[in-house]
């Protein structure tokens, strides 16, 4: 059906958080300018991402996966709903502290079928720009306590971080993304989000948004540990091939090319490709 790539038209989503990057640095026709996510390749009910070219233009990334299975080398057995989603978030403000729950969780509490583990490249970074990528409680009543007791700079782990920089964010890992920061997502398909802290901030109508205390704390691993994934850089012809992650849900590599590189063979089932 198809001899080229499949190009998609992202789902924009606007962000209390959210600014004008989107389109000042990658040329996106965005919404407004809180526009904090570009869903570029996305199935999730939502926000599917739109084919905008070949024999299914006009139709859903879902669309083609539930009923062009042979695009995705899916087997006729296989009635799992399309399992990853990739995004650019631009943070012209901080996100809420946050954490996601495992598959199991999700699907026996939220009754659905993922949990979120996901993965952020930074794509751009203003100077001293910072993560929160984990916690100091060493059990959990002391977690329940620093959260309980609003003791923020005591709890979370801060990380500054800059371009170029890759960090793997399991689910049940307590996580932000700081203000002045481009990233490049790759998650689970999934929108389940337990907020933990949001700065007291208020929505353009004065609500504060809803915090999630009781979920949150009982998902949140204890105590934090930064996962060791082993990385891999290997060079064919003039293209360098960097492994970043590769486990159970989703492998992600970091290509630079700096030339021409043929007959690379292939083994992936399909590749999203940002």
């Amino acid at each position: 059906m198809y001899k080229e790539p499949i190009f998609l038209q992202p789902k924009f989503q606007e962000r209390i958080w959210g600014g004008k990057k989107l389109h000042t640095e990658f040329n996106y026709t965005i919404p407004n300018d809180q526009t904090g996510e570009a869903w570029v390749i996305s199935a999730h009910p939502n926000g599917p991402s739109v084919i905008k070219n070949g024999p299914l233009a006009g139709k859903t990334l879902a669309d083609a996966w539930n009923d062009h299975g042979e695009l995705f080398n899916k087997s006729k057995d296989n009635h799992e709903e399309y399992p990853l989603l990739v995004k650019i978030l631009d943070a012209n403000d901080d996100l809420s502290v946050q954490v996601h729950p495992n598959d199991t969780y999700a699907c026996e509490v939220e009754g659905v079928p993922y949990g979120k583990t996901e993965c952020w490249y930074v794509l751009s970074a203003e100077p001293g720009a910072e993560l929160v990528i984990g916690h100091h409680a060493k059990t959990k009543d002391e977690l329940t306590a620093m959260v309980e007791n609003q003791n923020w700079d005591t709890f979370l782990r801060r990380v500054k971080v800059t371009a170029g920089d890759f960090v793997y964010v399991p689910s049940g890992t307590i996580h932000a993304i700081g203000k002045g920061i481009v990233i490049l997502e790759t998650q689970q398909s999934s929108d389940i989000t337990y907020r933990v802290y949001d700065y007291d901030r208020t929505d353009s109508v004065g609500n504060k948004r809803e915090l999630h205390l009781d979920r949150a704390i009982e998902v949140t691993e204890v105590p934090h540990q930064d996962a060791d994934k082993e990385q891999s850089v290997s060079t064919v012809h003039q293209l360098t091939v960097k492994k970043l992650v590769e486990e159970k849900y989703f492998t992600v590599y970091h290509w630079h090319l700096f030339g021409q590189a043929s007959e690379l063979k292939l083994n992936q089932d399909f590749l999203q490709l940002v």
